[in-house]
């Protein structure tokens, strides 16, 4: 909805009582069973001046292109330019700290992602913010599942024959990962837990670097994004056995779940917007209204899902839940599995 209301006008104190009484849903958000609009006049003008989107890691990479996809349509819905700027450095906790110390006005927030505040939490007790009281859940903005890959000379034609196969082959098969402590390592972890299989851990630094040994075959496995690991199998260099969201990608809806062999695995990268800790509740629901709006946006959905991104939104309290319950499976991961980040 591009509806624009008059942000000059001040409003009296009755007339803020009478619009915060006759609220009404905006299209999009009612289709994502969100709640009522707030009015600019209810924020209190907000926003008058461009909002800045903090991402914490380098320009080029799956969350810079990610907010930058999104800016412009959510800054239409804003009424104001959100500028997208590059605070990397210690795998986004520097970025992150920085916004855990803003102001919490609206006019600095954070593009997090699973590694900032679920896993990167429980690897490193010494972080600099504390993931859950120093930020405001705004919405869960996307998901970026894996793709279970093998090679083509794997005797696994399905996630049912690899298993089979792991469990005959104790400690034999390898699995390749972007490094330890990484969400490839956790995915490919929580698989082994899951299915009762032992297969042993290669490190690389990031998995292009593994793709040849993988294509060989000196891999017998690896759980790799979906946009780079599916050019590989549609090129036919790589055998493609399932993806980790909960359910069938609608980016590769030909392949199955791993769930639906390991009943709740799950494994995303996720995406989230947060502000800084207090954040008035009006900020809050525009915040969170508008990006819902631009996430519906057809144009934001297909360049998302060509980055292998799942649009997800919904409301700021589901995603706080949905942040909690990611935080604790990764955790039990990496007390089972004795994980660091070393």
């Amino acid at each position: 909805m591009n509806a624009k209301l008059n942000q000059k006008t001040p409003a009296t104190s009755n007339h803020r009582r009478q619009l915060l009484q006759s609220g009404t849903a905006l299209a999009a958000g009612a289709a994502l069973g969100l709640a009522p609009a707030f009015s600019w006049a209810q924020a209190g003008g907000f926003p008058n001046k461009p909002v800045r989107l903090v991402v914490p890691f380098p320009a080029g990479g799956a969350t810079d292109v990610f907010a930058r996809a999104l800016s412009q349509k959510w800054g239409e819905r804003l009424g104001q330019t959100v500028v997208v700027e590059n605070r990397p450095g210690a795998g986004g906790t520097i970025g992150s700290a920085a916004v855990a110390q803003a102001a919490p006005d609206g006019y600095t927030l954070l593009l997090a992602t699973s590694s900032t505040h679920s896993i990167g939490p429980s690897l490193n007790p010494r972080m600099p913010y504390d993931a859950v009281r120093d930020f405001t859940p705004l919405a869960h903005v996307g998901n970026a599942p894996s793709i279970m890959l093998v090679p083509n000379s794997s005797p696994a034609k399905s996630v049912q024959e690899f298993i089979a196969l792991a469990r005959s082959r104790p400690g034999q098969l390898n699995y390749g990962s972007s490094g330890n402590g990484t969400i490839v390592q956790l995915t490919t972890e929580l698989f082994k837990s899951r299915a009762a299989v032992f297969i042993t851990h290669i490190p690389y630094r990031g998995t292009a670097l593994a793709m040849p040994d993988l294509m060989s075959g000196k891999l017998d496995v690896m759980f790799d994004s979906l946009p780079t690991g599916l050019p590989h199998v549609r090129e036919g260099r790589l055998r493609a056995l399932a993806v980790t969201s909960a359910r069938r990608s609608p980016l590769a809806p030909d392949l199955p779940a791993v769930s639906e062999v390991l009943p709740g695995y799950a494994s995303n990268t996720w995406f989230g917007l947060y502000a800084p800790r207090a954040l008035a509740p009006e900020l809050v629901a525009r915040l969170n209204t508008t990006v819902n709006e631009a996430l519906a946006d057809a144009d934001v959905r297909d360049r998302l899902g060509r980055l292998g991104i799942e649009p997800v939104g919904g409301a700021a309290d589901a995603f706080a839940r949905m942040v909690a319950a990611d935080s604790t499976q990764w955790r039990a991961i990496i007390a089972e599995r004795k994980i660091t980040a070393d």
